[in-house]
């Protein structure tokens, strides 16, 4: 990949993406593939909410009673998925470890399955598939579960991947396609005209650029004032424990909060995730750390035998309605990419799809009109 010096940047692009999240390399890589010269610009390319992320593409068991419209763009970024897989494996000959096991949703109690099967109710009534299951049936898919879980819901359609794979082999594919990598932090965007925006860095550098797209999540208003877009906190645990020791995803509501163990085929099982609305607060937190491995443990007992790898902190870009923001923002030439709260791992065909379609001219995905910026506006 062509990486640029620290500074003095003075090269004129076609597209500039300030942000090197996942949903930013997706569109950079997109928007190589159709000859546009491209650079992004991130000083810890991966870093951020998707290196923390669960990876989950699951829009079917993440349903709920007002979001509608972001069940649909689920769906259709989920659909997307296979062939946005195929084509970044065949790309970069990486396994991205895409998994479609489905998603196990459990209950542990006559209050707990109630809520379920009226959730089930309304999914199916949105043409949904998912499957009632006894306590029995659901130990028969997932042996470690817990003797108490009194029944559950099987999501089949939902799948998962390793986001640290997505992210590397992004990163590969995107440099095949010719583009350019800036590994520093942005001080802000220029755009006094159309085809005349620039990127200042904070090195005091200055990248040309035709387009702009601000993809750079929780921190996208500090570069677009105004934007709807704030940090959404969460705390997530990384276990390593034996192979097969999970093979779908299990979600359930404990203690009134939600919590998910997602396993990967190394062995790897993370466990997630606290929501708080704290800031840019880093720390992880004796409490959190301690919450996460209490409601994980009320689903699997077994999981604290395993050893604890990884506690991270991620920060999701949340938006007032939890719809992304896809689309012209601020002056001429600037577009935003951002605002994918929970979501950003499943989101990112459909964004990539978008935004170089934005960028090109070409339609966009009619799904993502739900996305509009001019929406906080009116």
């Amino acid at each position: 990949m062509s990486r640029t010096p620290p500074s003095g940047v003075r090269s004129g692009y076609d597209v500039v993406i300030v942000g090197g999240g996942v949903e930013g390399l997706a569109a950079a890589w997109r928007t190589a593939r159709r000859g546009l010269s491209a650079a992004v610009v991130d000083p810890s390319p991966g870093g951020g909410a998707t290196h923390a992320s669960a990876g989950m593409l699951a829009p079917v068991s993440e349903v709920t009673y007002t979001e509608e419209p972001l069940l649909r763009l689920g769906l259709a970024s989920l659909a997307a998925w296979p062939a946005f897989r195929a084509e970044l494996e065949d790309e970069t000959g990486d396994d991205l470890d895409y998994r479609t096991e489905g998603t196990l949703e459990v209950a542990r109690g006559a209050d707990d399955m109630a809520v379920l099967d009226d959730l089930a109710a309304f999914e199916r009534t949105l043409g949904l598939r998912v499957e009632r299951l006894t306590g029995r049936e659901c130990r028969s898919y997932e042996p470690m579960l817990s003797p108490s879980v009194r029944g559950g819901l099987l999501a089949r359609d939902d799948a998962w991947v390793n986001p640290r794979r997505v992210v590397r082999a992004l990163l590969t594919a995107f440099e095949k396609a010719g583009g350019t990598l800036v590994t520093e932090r942005v001080a802000g965007i220029d755009a006094p005209g159309p085809g005349a925006a620039c990127v200042r860095l904070e090195s005091g550098g200055v990248i040309a650029a035709g387009q702009v797209v601000v993809a750079a999540g929780s921190w996208s208003a500090s570069l677009l004032p105004g934007l709807p877009v704030r940090p959404v906190k969460g705390e997530i645990l990384r276990l390593r424990g034996p192979r097969g020791f999970l093979t779908r995803c299990v979600r359930g509501l404990v203690h009134g909060s939600p919590a998910y163990l997602v396993p990967r085929g190394d062995g790897e099982i993370t466990v997630g995730a606290t929501t708080q609305e704290m800031g840019f607060d880093p720390r992880v937190t004796a409490g959190g750390v301690y919450e996460l491995l209490r409601d994980a443990r009320e689903l699997v007992p077994g999981i604290t035998e395993l050893e604890l790898a990884e506690t991270t902190t991620g920060f999701r870009p949340g938006t007032p309605d939890n719809l992304p923001i896809i689309g012209p923002a601020g002056p001429p030439g600037v577009l935003a990419a951002t605002g994918h709260g929970r979501n950003g791992v499943l989101l990112s065909p459909i964004t990539a799809d978008a935004v170089a379609a934005f960028l090109t001219g070409d339609e966009v995905p009619p799904v993502a009109r739900f996305c509009d910026p001019g929406r906080f506006s009116q």
